[in-house]
């Protein structure tokens, strides 16, 4: 039987530089891989214990057109964009406490919620929805 596995997860963030320090000190990822081509910068984030997978942020227009990184970047800073990304962690406390602290834009507290985990819920530094789900 073939295996498969997820290896990267795009991100779309209006500003690079602003990004890299929710994902890296926020989040606690790791920086595995900083691109910069042709005017634009993708920045690849491992993480800790999972081996072969990495988020990938990146400018809207890096990889598409102008006009769809245009109509992509106003649906972002909007909070409409791709998502939500969904992250867990094995101790939702105490990362809702660290990203709060670090000033991140708090969308929900954590609780339990009817449908599933118990979780929480950020937005990036660029309107990107975040949630984070207890494991």
């Amino acid at each position: 039987m073939t295996n498969i596995a997820l290896a990267y997860s795009p991100i779309t963030v209006d500003d690079v530089d602003a990004a890299i320090p929710f994902y890296r000190d926020g989040l606690g990822l790791e920086v595995v891989n900083d691109v910069s081509y042709d005017g634009h910068r993708w920045v690849s984030f491992g993480f800790p214990g999972q081996p072969g997978l990495s988020l990938v942020i990146s400018d809207p227009t890096a990889g598409r057109s102008p006009e769809d990184g245009e109509a992509l970047e106003r649906l972002v800073v909007k909070g409409s964009g791709p998502g939500p990304y969904v992250f867990t962690t094995s101790d939702l406390d105490a990362t809702f406490e660290k990203l709060r602290a670090f000033g991140a834009e708090v969308l929900q507290e954590p609780k339990e919620q009817g449908w599933g985990p118990r979780d929480a819920a950020f937005r990036d530094p660029a309107g990107n929805h975040i949630r984070i789900n207890q494991v």
